[in-house]
């Protein structure tokens, strides 16, 4: 279960507190942010209930407009974690235990699919439809945990065959992710400018 608190000062915070402790999640260091677990030997477990998590978006570079092969083909579907997403919006900066989720989608098909842009007809008209879903990642900043990974972002997959996903994900490489992300992240190695939500959610920033 997720949740959003609307309470303010000391009673946000036992409120917090008490919700955590009774569904096992962990803290991060200041308190308010719901933090991702982990395991003793280090894995951090998969997430239940992302998609009760605030979306904020879903990008799509489909095979057919990539040459055939998009390095990512399928819809991105970006979830946030809500106490996570509150602290970015009440600062403009994302807390020490942030957790965003991004569950892969596959771009459905059909007869009516056009091999020159992969849109296929629905009743809505030509376009692109999310088909089924083929994988799961999370993205977590953590400086505490993991010291020299730029920024204290972490990466991890729970697999790419469609579910049920892992149960638990080891950190990718520095290489595989970070290099991308810091150098083109509009927000401390976060896509914000893909995300109509986040900008929103940073405009007085």
């Amino acid at each position: 279960m997720s949740l959003r608190f609307s309470t303010t000062g000391a009673s946000a915070l036992a409120l917090a507190a008490t919700f955590s402790l009774a569904a096992g999640w962990s803290l991060a260091q200041d308190d308010t942010i719901i933090s991702a677990q982990f395991n003793d030997a280090g894995e951090v477990l998969q997430p239940t209930d992302y998609r009760r998590w605030v979306f904020v978006g879903a990008p799509l570079t489909p095979n057919a407009l990539n040459g055939g092969e998009a390095p990512f083909p399928e819809f991105h579907n970006v979830y946030v974690e809500p106490s996570a997403f509150d602290h970015f919006e009440a600062t403009g900066t994302w807390p020490e235990g942030t957790q965003i989720a991004k569950e892969l989608t596959m771009v459905q098909t059909d007869d009516s699919t056009n091999p020159d842009t992969g849109a296929n007809a629905q009743v809505s008209g030509f376009g692109y439809f999310q088909g089924d879903f083929v994988g799961l990642e999370l993205l977590i900043k953590d400086n505490a945990r993991y010291p020299d990974e730029p920024g204290g972002w972490a990466f991890f997959s729970f697999g790419h065959g469609g579910e049920p996903y892992a149960e638990t994900a080891t950190a990718f490489p520095t290489d595989s992710c970070n290099a991308c992300h810091a150098d083109n992240a509009e927000t401390d190695f976060v896509f914000t400018q893909f995300y109509p939500v986040l900008r929103a959610a940073m405009k007085n920033h």
